[in-house]
């Protein structure tokens, strides 16, 4: 291993809280930040799930979107993109 320094900008209060938890678990920050990075590599992709809880306008969205496929006929349709301005114009 030929190890190498990197520096990075991260907010302090995150710094103190990461740093914290991982010397409760017995390993540093450095070691923390290299799992992760080993991780990545092994699995060619981030090691964990991003995802955020959709917030309450895109359940709302994505309930018009499927009662639109369910029921077509009962909503709008534009021949074209200029057909659909004109009338949110309106």
């Amino acid at each position: 291993m030929n190890p190498t320094n990197y520096t990075i900008r991260i907010d302090k209060q995150l710094k103190a809280d990461a740093t914290n938890l991982f010397d409760d678990l017995g390993i540093g920050l450095a070691g923390a930040i290299t799992m992760f990075l080993k991780q990545a590599v092994r699995e060619q992709r981030i090691p964990f799930e991003v995802f955020r809880e959709p917030t309450e306008s895109t359940l709302k969205a994505i309930k018009e979107s499927e009662e639109i496929v369910e029921n077509p006929s009962n909503h709008k349709h534009y021949a074209n993109a200029q057909e659909m301005i004109d009338d949110i114009l309106k």
